[in-house]
Order: C-alpha cells, then sequence, then structure tokens
C-alpha cells in the first residue's frame, strides 16, 4: 500500500480565548472607552452604542425589579458578573443577596439576571441563555423591547450528548407579553408586570 504525501500549509494558530483578568485589565486601560463590551466563553464581543428604548428599559426594569426585591439584595447595572474564567456578560441587571460592604471581589452569581434587547436578542435568547445556565443562574428574564415582550427562562439542566458535557440550557422558557405579570423565584411574594419594564 502506497501513500501520497500532501502539502502541509501553514499551521494556524487558533484565536487567543480571553480569561476574565485578561478583560478586566483592558477595561482599565481604557481600550473600549465609550464601547460596552462583554467576554463570552473567551471572545470579547461590542454590544454598540446604547439606543434610547434599551436605556430605558433598564432604567425601567431596575427600579420595579428592585421594588419586588426590597431590602437585603445588591443590584448590579451593567457591572460584572464573573461567571467563569473565560465569561463575565456584565448583565444589564443582576440581583444577589447581600450589602454593600466588604464586597472585595465581584460576584459569580445571582439570583436573578436580566438582559435588555433591542439588537442582541438572538445572543441573549442563545449564546448567552447556555452560559447562565450553564452558570447555575435559576432565574434569566430577556425583555425583548422590539416585539414588547418578556422571555423568562428558568430551569437550568444539562443539555444531552453530543453537546458539551459542561453545557447547560434552561428547560423552560415562558413568553409573555404587555398583559402578564411574573414573580421572581427569589422573591415569590411580588409581582411585576410585564408593562412596567416596557419603555
Amino acid at each position: 500500500m502506497s501513500t501520497i504525501a500532501l502539502p502541509v500549509g501553514p499551521r494556524r494558530t487558533p484565536p487567543h480565548r480571553w480569561t476574565v483578568p485578561e478583560f478586566h485589565r483592558l477595561c482599565a486601560l481604557g481600550m473600549f472607552s465609550g464601547r460596552r463590551p462583554v467576554l463570552l466563553d473567551g471572545v470579547i464581543l461590542e454590544q454598540g452604542p446604547m439606543h434610547s428604548p434599551h436605556g430605558n428599559g433598564v432604567e425601567r426594569t431596575d427600579t420595579h425589579v428592585r421594588l419586588a426585591f426590597g431590602a437585603g439584595w445588591r443590584f448590579r447595572i451593567q457591572l460584572p458578573l464573573v461567571l467563569s474564567l473565560h465569561t463575565d456578560p456584565m448583565p444589564d441587571i443582576a440581583v444577589g443577596p447581600g450589602a454593600l460592604v466588604g464586597n472585595a471581589d465581584h460576584p459569580t452569581t445571582a439570583a436573578l439576571v436580566v438582559e435588555v434587547s433591542d439588537t442582541t436578542f438572538d445572543t441573549d435568547t442563545t449564546e448567552k441563555a447556555e452560559l447562565y445556565a450553564t452558570a447555575g443562574i435559576a432565574d434569566y428574564w430577556v425583555l425583548d423591547v422590539v416585539n414588547r415582550q418578556l422571555h423568562v427562562f428558568r430551569d437550568p439542566h444539562p443539555l444531552p450528548l453530543p453537546t458539551d458535557l459542561s453545557a447547560t440550557a434552561y428547560r423552560t422558557h415562558h413568553t409573555l407579553g404587555p398583559s402578564d405579570a411574573v414573580s421572581p423565584l427569589a422573591a415569590p411574594h411580588a409581582t411585576v408586570r410585564v408593562a412596567d419594564l416596557l419603555p
């Protein structure tokens, strides 16, 4: 049996997989000044300018989520949430237990994460949803300001083979309209009206 020697081309170097410390250092150096970067599984993405519906949606959602949770919770708006060595999605809103004093590190989990979507809906409901589920975020909401809907993702569960054994997705996904309401899992006695979140 004879063998055929195929020409060997130049080796391709795999793209650099950024870590959270590297990402935060670049941010601190002003590399993304005036931009809105996120780090998703080692890839730095730019979300583009924030349009008024997005900004108003963040502000309205922050106001009503704070009312729902009350005291004893931290509310972080577009700040780091370190889900793994390679992921810091900087969610629009992350709610976690605790006080605002004595917190040396960025949080690594949250009771509720909310992303407000206008141009990022596909990423927010697929790649980001999987990363949040894999990190064990039990309650993940996506406010779609374009179609005026709230998507509620819950029950993170490992994906079946042949996908990555560490990957997780949400088992439940409910789509709510302006006339609907939802209670956060961590604040079950509170009710949040979808209409109050929409700009």
